[in-house]
């Protein structure tokens, strides 16, 4: 499967990216990662093509239109970096305590690496959006299953879709 490498836009939009928290840098590119193609399909985008380097089997994305971190409307953004506060602040102890497991141990038995911001934010997208990945995949640790259970129904976090608006822009709802 080729790398994901989230288009940040412009320079000025690549800074405002490069500025965010990890949390919340993962968080947006799980976004962009689960949603390309339905994104480009509303916006009337070509999807960029898998291009396999034969010799090597390595793989990337080539060509296309895709949306990308500049293509966020502000109020997105906003609601983006919102949430994502919102999320660590209220489960603070419980992701100080995932970024603590040790892959291969117990607790976190599937994992290859140890769980840092930046995939702590992808697993809040994956597992807010019911996009098969959860928080719980890598291990049984309590507070895996604490955070996975933050993002369920019911909760502050339940499943937000993005769209493209009228604009051209990325919205969530």
């Amino acid at each position: 499967m080729p790398e994901f490498v989230l288009d940040q836009g412009s320079p000025e939009a690549a800074r405002a990216f490069q500025g965010l928290d990890a949390f919340t840098q993962g968080y947006i590119e799980c976004l962009f990662f689960t949603d390309e193609e339905r994104l480009c399909e509303e916006g009337k985008r070509d999807m960029p093509a898998v291009v396999i380097n034969r010799a090597t089997m390595e793989s990337r994305f080539e060509g296309g239109d895709s949306f990308g971190f500049a293509d966020l409307a502000p109020v997105a953004l906003a609601s983006i970096v919102a949430d994502c506060q919102r999320f660590q602040a209220v489960n603070r102890a419980l992701l100080d305590q995932a970024a603590e497991l040790v892959p291969g141990s117990t607790e976190l038995r599937y994992a290859r690496e140890a769980l840092d911001d930046r995939r702590l934010g992808q697993l809040f997208w994956y597992a807010r959006n019911g996009h098969g990945v959860a928080f719980t995949d890598d291990g049984n640790a309590a507070c895996l299953k604490a955070l996975q259970e933050a993002c369920g129904w019911r909760t502050p976090f339940q499943q937000t879709d993005s769209y493209v608006g009228d604009d051209g822009l990325v919205y969530l709802a």
